[in-house]
């Protein structure tokens, strides 16, 4: 079966269950877990950021983010379409009691900063606080240039608030861009990277920011039930993905191209949008039902028309998915 409905769908590779099995562990809510220590110290020193906690998913990650920046009646602003606002069950809201302000993301996956800034609250007791503004890169799979990220970080010292990076897919948005990790962490005080999404580990994501950031972030992790154990079973899967699969997500952004081409001439190339490792897909419901009941034949799974290219696919795979897709277009 070749699953295309998410990157987070990978299985651990056997050099990967090697690493995880062999392990170094200890109690890492002590802090003596020697693998999350150095998972957590090469994370930060990759992005060039002071401190990383290791957490159990970016949900978490983005969670404790948002309350080490906020405190209960602040507020961050977001896009509507963020997954930090709409798919991570409102967790600031609810456990923060932090008020999220969601606006609209234009066609390029980016904010006007100028309404941004017309939606910062004014120094009044009638609003909230806006402490926070959230980015996602990628957003869509689109990734977001250098230059409109330090326009962002611009805009936050101008009002002294917070710049935090949803970094989900940071790795394929700083190969999209050709650029370092610390380049494109550099604009943010604090950013989630998540290790089981393209880059392969079965589970865990990174929290990243100031000393100061971190050991509130450790301190709210523990509130809400996040603290681990012998972490390091896990961890060690992070790590090896850090150090081996950040330059294969080339290969992803490849596929991802092939596949739109092909969607392209079966369908017409306006109706498809390739970014990094996704092809989202704008045709008739009733003919993407048809096309998907064929793929599914063809033990080919999708869901949504956004498919999405990782480790498990291979280029067999996708030889053999262009194949099918050709198929259809004789039916």
């Amino acid at each position: 079966m070749i699953d295309l409905r998410s990157d987070t769908l990978t299985s651990p590779t056997t050099q990967m269950r090697e690493v995880m099995a062999q392990a170094a562990v200890g109690d890492d809510v002590y802090g003596e877990d020697p693998t999350v220590n150095r998972l957590e110290e090469f994370a930060a020193q990759l992005l060039g950021m002071q401190a990383a906690l290791y957490v159990s998913s970016g949900t978490q990650s983005n969670l404790l983010g948002i309350m080490a920046h906020c405190g209960r009646g602040d507020e961050y602003i977001v896009a509507q379409a963020a997954h930090t606002y709409r798919l991570e069950g409102g967790g600031a809201a609810v456990l923060g009691g932090i008020q999220p302000q969601p606006l609209d993301l234009q066609a390029d996956g980016t904010f006007d900063l100028d309404v941004v800034a017309a939606n910062i609250k004014p120094d009044n007791f009638h609003f909230a606080k806006t402490r926070l503004l959230c980015l996602e890169n990628t957003h869509a799979g689109i990734s977001l240039s250098l230059d409109y990220m330090q326009a962002a970080r611009s805009l936050c010292d101008k009002y002294s608030i917070g710049l935090h990076l949803d970094g989900a897919r940071f790795f394929n948005a700083a190969i999209d861009r050709q650029l370092t990790p610390k380049q494109l962490a550099a604009p943010f005080d604090s950013i989630s990277i998540c290790l089981s999404k393209g880059l392969g580990a079965p589970v865990g994501s990174i929290l990243l920011g100031s000393k100061e950031f971190i050991k509130e972030s450790r301190r709210l992790r523990k509130m809400v039930g996040g603290g681990m154990r012998q972490a390091g079973i896990i961890a060690a899967g992070g790590l090896h993905v850090l150090t081996h699969n950040i330059d294969r997500l080339i290969e992803d952004h490849r596929n991802a191209a092939t596949i739109a081409h092909t969607l392209g001439e079966l369908f017409d190339h306006s109706q498809v949008r390739q970014a990094t490792n996704m092809v989202h897909l704008d045709i008739d419901p009733e003919t993407y039902k048809r096309l998907r009941k064929h793929l599914f034949a063809h033990d080919i799974k999708v869901d949504r028309p956004r498919w999405v290219m990782h480790l498990d696919v291979d280029d067999a795979d996708v030889t053999r998915l262009v194949s099918v897709l050709q198929e259809f277009s004789e039916l």
